[in-house]
């Protein structure tokens, strides 16, 4: 078994975790896309004739995670196809699509505050229970690393659609809010409101 193994009802009886959707009040500010990244979406949107996970990966998503990056001094670093093997008895293992964890220069994964999975079929509801298991993993990940971190995020995404969630305690929450590529400053904001959390709250 692997994260993308989980559902909903799998989670709830292996780690007695809730799920509830909220509003996760992410939309506190927008943040401008650079000219790279602009030119970057546009020439996806001109040039994909098949919208498979790879293209979306390399054309939609790795570009704007890089834009955050930039903005952000590289305070965090990106993770794309590794694997989170936590705990292989529960079923924490696998590959992720990308891992966004604080930059410690560090070649393997450091300390992982957000996971995002590429929801497959198009399908958002899909990708929801793949990435509450890679959150718990993510969580489990910085205890054994001595580091307890609350909340930690997750994102799942179409390319143009995009849905943030949060673990905390025992709660996955699902954002009641989704935002997408025709709000661009929005979806940005929102990434940049989890990281300024983290920013604060890890040394």
């Amino acid at each position: 078994m692997t994260y993308s193994d989980f559902t909903i009802k799998k989670l709830k009886e292996q780690f007695g975790i809730t799920e509830q959707r909220k509003d996760l009040n992410l939309n506190q500010q927008k943040l401008e896309a650079s000219e790279l990244l602009k030119d970057a979406l546009k020439t996806a949107e001109d040039y994909i004739s098949v919208r498979s996970e790879k293209a979306r990966s390399e054309l939609i998503v790795t570009p704007i995670l890089i834009d955050l990056l930039k903005k952000n001094k590289a305070f965090f670093t990106i993770y794309s196809g590794d694997q989170l093997n936590v705990d292989k008895e529960r079923g924490l293992v696998g590959e992720c699509d990308f891992i966004l964890a604080k930059n410690l220069n560090t070649i393997e994964i450091s300390i992982p505050i957000i996971t995002m999975v590429e929801a497959k079929k198009h399908d958002m509801d899909l990708g929801i229970p793949q990435c509450a298991a890679q959150m718990i993993g993510a969580r489990l990940h910085n205890e054994k690393e001595g580091k307890k971190i609350e909340p930690i995020y997750g994102c799942v995404t179409t390319g143009d659609e995009w849905k943030f969630m949060k673990l905390e305690g025992n709660t996955i929450y699902s954002d009641k809010k989704k935002y997408g590529l025709l709000n661009l400053p929005e979806l940005l904001g929102a990434f940049q409101t989890i990281i300024d959390y983290y920013k604060e709250h890890l040394n």
